[in-house]
């Protein structure tokens, strides 16, 4: 019978099994229990002791046998009846609890959220012994990032998987010399409240501007333009600090960490978990990847796991952007997975994921330790799946398939969303608890784009945010509209109008993104027979980014999928 069990049976939360210790400051496993309750248990030959492993036999789990020493902060029962009396209950026994120690409980859900943190980038730890601080490794990218995250702020971290070969059976995989680009990237976003979560992937061949970065040594490696994305990484010495930039750059977010994997730590952390259930909506039979699958629900693991998320001519249109929509499935369903009861009140599994993770991971040295990874996991335990979603950057797909731009119409109002902390499974209640409001300056109808009559001027946007905007807004059927040049500076966006134009001016804040505190109606008594008069202030970033506080509206027809829902690839 394993920890789980037994911890069930004494009608004891598996939670609460774990104990401190007090010579190493760290949690261990506790698991007393009586003779009739012993069961024996071999430990192989080299292999550590691990939450989850028993008394070898003719031992009894909490008492050290001969030559045995105890466990630090441990006692037998015969010492602790002794020290409690004869109203001591009898050896064994255990008194039944209210509740679970909350401090023993987050515990064991921190590892959850480490693991669904990690998972984003296929993969997962649980943080209990130091032990695993060894298994680490760092790099340091200097200012790329924040360096940190606060417990009152919201974190993004970029989760790389690289298509680097090395390990056990991997150089089968096409370039066996490859320095390990950025071959799967996922921004992932977690709200300011912890209620949410965003994992926007990028597509390695976005076409898109590398920055100056610098190596390990300090040098400076040269920008580039119109490069694809996954060049941000392995080439010319470019190390993940680089993408982090490059991230930056093409989005506007701040990154605060990065984790970085390769291809073994999708197929050991597949195997730690005992599998993840991927659904086909049609058979695949892939050379390229050897995937061979029917169609309808699966678990796959190790290799299996590997040429899953490695499929993209037998899905969708064959490119990878079909093999995102993929690997998307694929971690969803492993999130949920990590997040199962199955897995956090397993010490085996746990201390499987642990194990092979830290091995797999590379970190920046912000969370280049097992502390900081456990405050980092105390964080994402907050998160339900049901409010994480994964989103890719829109992209315009060419006729060869072998790169992809920028659709800025769609990406940019979806980076302010993230920047903004706005979550895409937010915005629908939102604009229904918007409704129910008192009515405000927003509130009531609009008018048609083409009766929009605005004059532009630029009061301390970016230079030729005018004429930008003038472009933009006659691109939407605004066409009633002109570029004013310069007025006066000032902090926020403004739009000027009078009392018959309030239609006018909801229909342009909704195109505009512009807030409630924005809109200045004039003088009831007057009448607007002038255009209205948009001033973009120094908060205006260009047309179609929504100013903070402004209506925030997901892009129609953005890829997205909710982690707590499991679809099937076509």
């Amino acid at each position: 019978m394993d920890a789980q069990s037994r911890g069930r049976a004494d009608d004891i939360d598996p939670a609460d099994q774990w104990v401190l210790n007090p010579q190493t400051g760290t949690y261990e496993l506790r698991l007393d229990q009586s003779p009739a309750q012993s069961s024996p248990s071999a430990n192989p030959a080299g292999a550590p002791t691990v939450p989850g492993s028993r008394a070898p036999e003719g031992h009894r789990a909490g008492a050290p046998g001969r030559g045995q020493a105890p466990v630090p902060g441990q006692r037998s029962h015969r010492a602790r009846n002794a020290d409690e009396g004869a109203n001591a209950p009898a050896v064994g026994r255990r008194k039944r609890k209210q509740g679970p120690s909350r401090k023993k409980k987050v515990l064991m859900w921190t590892g959850g959220g480490l693991a669904l943190l990690m998972t984003a980038g296929g993969v997962g730890a649980y943080v209990v012994y130091q032990r695993l601080e060894g298994n680490l490794n760092t790099i340091d990218v200097g200012d790329a990032g924040t360096g940190g995250f606060k417990k009152d702020q919201a974190i993004n971290v970029l989760v790389l998987g690289t298509d680097k070969r090395t390990g056990k059976g991997n150089t089968a995989y096409g370039d066996r010399n490859s320095a390990g680009h950025a071959d799967t990237s996922i921004l992932f976003h977690v709200s300011k409240d912890r209620s949410n979560a965003t994992a926007l992937s990028i597509p390695r061949d976005l076409i898109t501007d590398i920055p100056d970065c610098k190596t390990a040594e300090g040098e400076t490696i040269p920008g580039v333009q119109d490069r694809k994305f996954n060049e941000s990484l392995g080439v010319d010495g470019r190390n993940p600090g680089c993408t982090m930039e490059t991230v930056t750059k093409l989005t506007g977010i701040e990154i605060d960490h990065f984790m970085m994997a390769d291809f073994n730590a999708v197929k050991t952390l597949s195997t730690a978990v005992g599998g993840v259930e991927v659904c086909l909506a049609k058979p695949i039979k892939d050379k390229d990847s050897k995937l061979n699958l029917p169609a309808g629900k699966h678990k796959v693991k190790g290799e299996e796991a590997l040429a899953f998320v490695r499929t993209r001519k037998s899905v969708g249109f064959g490119s990878d952007l079909s093999r995102i929509e993929l690997q998307q499935q694929f971690l969803s369903s492993m999130i949920r997975e990590m997040k199962s009861s199955d897995t956090l009140t397993s010490p085996t599994k746990m201390w499987d994921l642990a194990n092979a993770a830290t091995k797999a991971l590379t970190v920046d040295k912000g969370i280049g330790s097992i502390k900081k990874l456990q405050e980092l996991g105390m964080e994402m335990s907050k998160v339900n799946p049901k409010n994480i979603t994964f989103a890719t950057v829109p992209v315009v797909d060419n006729d060869k398939r072998t790169a992809v731009l920028l659709q800025e119409q769609k990406a940019e109002p979806l980076f302010a969303m993230i920047k903004n902390d706005v979550s895409l499974t937010e915005v629908e209640k939102k604009e229904k608890a918007a409704k129910k409001k008192t009515p405000g300056p927003l509130d009531g109808p609009r008018a048609e784009a083409s009766d929009v009559r605005v004059a532009v001027y630029n009061g301390g946007g970016p230079q030729g945010a005018a004429q930008e905007t003038l472009t933009w807004l006659q691109g939407k059927q605004v066409n009633k509209s002109s570029n004013e040049s310069n007025a006066p500076e000032q902090a926020t966006t403004t739009l000027e109008y009078g009392p018959n134009q309030a239609d006018q001016a909801r229909t342009l804040a909704d195109l505009l993104g512009l807030p409630a505190t924005a809109l200045k109606p004039k003088a009831a008594d007057s009448v607007g027979t002038e255009p209205m008069k948009l001033v973009l202030g120094k908060d205006f970033k260009k047309p179609g980014v929504p100013l903070p506080g402004g209506k925030t509206k997901a892009p129609e027809g953005i890829q997205k999928v909710e982690a707590d829902k499991q679809l099937c690839a076509k």
